[in-house]
């Protein structure tokens, strides 16, 4: 399942033209400049040939940095809503128009190590990183402004691994991002090459995954799942993602079993 501009109302994909809960006028103009640089795009092709061509794991690509990056933003907004407080932009003197660049500049390069290898991707994902930051961030800020920015997005991506504590808002919702982008889209390829191996299975079973904003807190996350392999997605990867990353109060997060034609060993998981 691929997003859509018709899904905008359930946070699902982000709207350059809607009104946000936060200044949106730069970060539009970095959305821009990363999603037709030729360096960038090539990266987040090529990034897929070890995880998916090679490791038959599920997709790391294009799409799935697009989805996770559309994930982040609804996130950020929702949670922008909710006056969640923003600390990394922050405490680095920058203004407030300068979290969601850091986040949507972390949600597409968080992957890049992929390039060298799926294991310890993250760890290959700074150095290659910040050489593309070392270009990007002098288009639209000066050398001070460059340094702190580049030190916020690359703790952002470094955090979105699980043995990293985010220390910021803005990397907490890199980190749980990342573990929403679950759909049975992302591991269509593995499972058409015959992949049968737990993340592609769980994946396949989740349906759909929304974001609205929560009656108990700023953010819920419903996940419609087809079969209780999709318990895997969620208590294991998702919540991994969600814990220590510094929103496991201003997320709630549900999942149902959707389908009424089988006995249901899970009906209804809540975190």
């Amino acid at each position: 399942m691929t997003d859509s501009i018709d899904d905008d109302a359930e946070h699902r994909v982000y709207s350059p033209a809607a009104d946000h809960h936060f200044p949106d006028e730069k970060l539009n103009r970095v959305l821009e400049f990363i999603t037709e640089d030729e360096e960038i795009q090539t990266y987040l092709e090529a990034q897929n040939v070890n995880a998916v061509d090679r490791m038959q794991y599920n997709d790391h690509g294009s799409k799935h940095i697009e989805i996770v990056r559309n994930r982040a933003l609804c996130l950020y907004d929702l949670l922008k809503a909710g006056n969640v407080d923003f600390n990394g932009a922050r405490q680095q003197g920058l203004a407030e128009e300068d979290e969601g660049v850091i986040i949507v500049l972390a949600a597409t390069l968080h992957d890049v190590g992929h390039v060298v290898h799926r294991d310890e991707h993250v760890y290959y994902s700074i150095p290659l990183a910040a050489d593309i930051l070392d270009r990007i961030l002098p288009e639209f800020y000066d050398l001070a402004e460059t340094v702190r920015m580049k030190g916020e997005v690359l703790h952002a991506i470094l955090c979105h691994h699980t043995a990293e504590m985010p220390l910021t808002t803005e990397a907490g919702i890199i980190r749980v991002a990342d573990a929403l982008d679950m759909e049975r889209g992302r591991s269509r390829i593995p499972y058409e090459h015959g992949g049968r191996g737990i993340n592609t299975l769980s994946s396949q079973a989740i349906n759909r995954v929304s974001l609205q904003k929560g009656d108990q807190s700023p953010v819920m996350v419903e996940i419609a799942m087809t079969n209780a392999a999709g318990v895997y997605q969620v208590d294991n990867l998702l919540k991994a993602k969600l814990e220590d990353s510094g929103l496991e109060d201003q997320i709630r997060i549900v999942a149902v079993n959707t389908n009424e034609n089988r006995e249901q060993l899970v009906e209804r998981i809540e975190l």
